[in-house]
C-alpha cells in the first residue's frame, strides 16, 4: 500500500476553488492549481484494501489502489499506464464524473473517502504536461470498416478502441464540431474545450476519422451506412428531453436546457458576442435540481442574470447518508456544486402548475405550489400557491431516451419498453451488425458508464468482425451501478 497510516494521519483535502467574485467574471475552470506533493499525500490515504470496493463502484473497473500507490511513490509514467488501461478519457471523468468510486471507498465507512477523482485528474494532467500521452496507432489494419454515429463519450471510446484494434473507423455527428454533450452541453467552467480538442487530436493521429456536420439519416441514410461499413455503432445518446406540457407552455422565453447551454459555450469561447438566448439583466427560473440544472445556473450567473431561482420537485436531501442507502451505494445527499457556491437559491418540494405570460405572448412569471409525496405520487399542498417573476425558464428535467430519428427507422432497429434501442448481451441491436453503446441503449446515465459501454461495445464489434477480440470488456448491458 501507499502510506500505511495515511488514512489515519492525513485529512481529506480537495483543491481550492477560485474566489467566487473572481471566477464568475470569466468562463475558466473553477479550481486553483494543486501542488503534486499535496496530491501525493492524498494518494497516500488509500488503504490498498484486500477487497477494493472502489473497483465495483466504478463502472470502468479502474485500478484505483494501483495508481494511488504509484502516484504516492512519484511514478507518474506507470500511474498513467495503469489509469489508461481501463479509461480512455480520465481527463473527462476526472472533471465530470460524480465519483461513485469515492462513495464506495472503504476509508469512507467511518472517515472521509480518498480523493480518487482528483488523483485521477492530476495523473492524466501530469501525463499531458510531460508529453506522455502518445498516439497508439495499430500495427496493421484489418480491412474492416466501422461507422460510429454520435461523438459523445460512448462514441469516442468505442471509436478509439476499434481504431487501435486495426479497424478503419469514421465518427459521424450532426453538430458542427465533434464532442457531443462534452462540447455543447458541458459548460466551459466545468471543462474547457481545449481539453477535448487535445484528445481528439490524439485520436486523429491514431487513425480515427471524424465527420462533423453530417446529419445521418438525412444526408447519409441507414442504407448508405450498411453498404459502406462492415458494422455500425449507434452512440446517439438519450437526447429526447422531458417536456412540461402545462398551461402557458407556448409563451416566449421557455426553453430546454440543451437549447440554452450551447449558446453559453459559444459565448465562452468567443465564437459569438450576443447569443440568441442571453439572460443578461433578466429573471431566470430553472426547473430541475440535477447537474444540468446547475450548469444552467452557472451559465446564467456568468451571463449576468438579475435573479435566478432553481426549483426541484423532490424534498431537500439530507446532509448525511440515508439509512436506506448504506455504504457502498451512491447516496442521495445534499450536494453543493461550484455553481451553487456562487448563487444558491434552490427551492425544494415544489411543482410548476402554470406558465404566465403578458399580452405580447412573452413569459412574465410561473405559478408554483408546494408538494408532498402521498400514495406513490406528488400531490399539491392546498393554499401554498405562489408566483415567481421570470423572463426565462430553462427546463432541466432529464431525458427520456434517444430521439426517434429517421435513422432508427432506416436501420429497422427495435426499441425496448423504456424507449431505448433494444440490444442483446453483445451490445448488438435487433439488426445484425448494428451495435448500441451508451445512453441510447442504457438510458440517461453517467459519463463513466458511457465510456465503459463504449469500450465494451468496441470489444463486441471487434469479435463480430474478426471472430475474436483482445479488447477489454469492462461491463455487460445488464450491469447496474451501486446506486439507488
Amino acid at each position: 500500500m501507499a502510506d500505511p497510516k495515511g488514512f489515519m494521519t492525513t485529512p481529506r483535502e480537495t483543491p481550492t476553488r477560485r474566489p467566487v467574485d473572481v471566477r464568475i467574471q470569466d468562463w475558466r475552470e473553477v479550481y486553483e492549481p494543486q501542488s503534486f506533493e499535496h496530491l501525493q499525500k492524498q494518494a497516500g490515504r488509500c488503504m490498498d484494501c484486500g477487497i477494493p470496493f472502489c473497483h465495483n463502484g466504478c463502472p470502468l473497473g479502474n485500478l484505483i489502489p494501483e495508481w494511488n500507490d504509484l502516484i504516492w511513490r512519484g511514478d507518474k509514467e506507470e500511474a498513467i499506464d495503469r489509469l489508461h488501461a481501463t479509461n480512455n478519457f480520465p481527463e473527462f471523468t476526472g472533471r465530470l464524473c460524480p465519483a461513485p468510486c469515492e462513495t464506495a471507498c472503504v476509508v469512507g465507512i467511518n472517515r472521509d473517502a480518498v480523493t480518487i477523482k482528483q488523483i485521477e485528474l492530476r495523473t492524466i494532467e501530469e501525463a499531458f504536461d510531460a508529453n506522455n500521452v502518445k498516439p497508439m496507432a495499430p500495427d496493421r489494419l484489418t480491412g474492416k470498416t466501422v461507422a460510429v454515429i454520435g461523438s459523445g463519450p460512448a462514441g469516442l471510446a468505442a471509436a478509439q478502441q476499434l481504431t487501435r484494434a486495426g479497424h478503419t473507423v469514421a465518427v459521424y455527428d450532426r453538430a458542427d464540431k465533434i464532442g457531443g454533450l462534452l462540447r455543447y452541453g458541458i459548460p466551459e467552467f466545468k471543462m474547457e474545450k481545449h481539453i477535448l480538442d487535445r484528445r481528439l487530436e490524439q485520436m486523429e493521429k491514431e487513425g480515427t476519422r471524424f465527420r462533423p456536420g453530417v446529419d445521418v439519416g438525412v444526408e447519409v441514410t441507414g442504407s448508405d451506412l450498411r453498404k459502406k461499413y462492415d458494422a455500425v455503432v449507434l452512440a446517439v445518446g438519450a437526447t429526447q428531453w422531458r417536456d412540461l406540457p402545462i398551461k402557458g407552455r407556448e409563451y416566449k422565453g421557455i426553453y430546454q436546457a440543451m437549447e440554452f447551454l450551447p449558446w453559453g459555450n459559444k459565448q465562452a469561447l468567443g465564437e459569438i458576442e450576443n447569443p440568441d438566448i442571453n439572460v443578461s439583466g433578466k429573471h431566470v427560473v430553472i426547473l430541475g435540481g440535477g447537474d444540468t440544472g446547475a450548469d444552467c445556473l452557472g451559465t446564467s450567473i456568468r451571463q449576468g442574470a438579475a435573479s435566478i431561482t432553481q426549483l426541484e420537485i423532490m424534498p431537500r436531501p439530507s446532509d448525511e447518508r440515508p439509512a436506506g442507502q448504506p455504504w457502498p451505494t451512491y447516496p442521495m445527499i445534499y450536494r453543493v456544486s461550484s455553481a451553487h457556491e456562487e448563487k444558491d437559491n434552490r427551492v425544494f418540494a415544489v411543482s410548476t402548475e402554470e406558465f404566465l405570460g403578458d399580452e405580447n405572448g412573452n413569459l412574465r412569471a410561473i405559478k408554483i405550489v408546494e408538494t408532498e409525496f402521498k400514495d406513490g405520487k406528488f400531490a399539491p399542498v392546498a393554499g401554498t400557491e405562489k408566483e415567481i417573476k421570470c423572463d426565462f425558464v430553462f427546463m432541466a428535467m432529464g431525458f427520456t431516451g434517444p430521439e426517434k430519428s429517421p435513422l432508427l427507422s432506416q436501420l429497422e432497429v427495435q426499441l425496448d419498453d423504456r424507449g431505448n434501442i433494444k440490444r442483446d448481451k453483445n451490445f448488438q441491436s435487433t439488426e445484425e451488425g448494428v451495435f448500441v453503446a451508451g445512453d441510447a441503449g442504457r438510458g440517461q446515465s453517467l459519463i463513466v458508464w458511457a465510456i465503459a459501454e463504449g469500450r465494451s461495445t468496441a470489444a463486441a464489434v471487434d469479435r463480430y468482425l474478426t471472430g475474436r477480440t483482445q479488447l477489454p470488456v469492462p461491463i455487460a448491458p445488464t450491469d447496474r451501478p451501486l446506486m439507488v
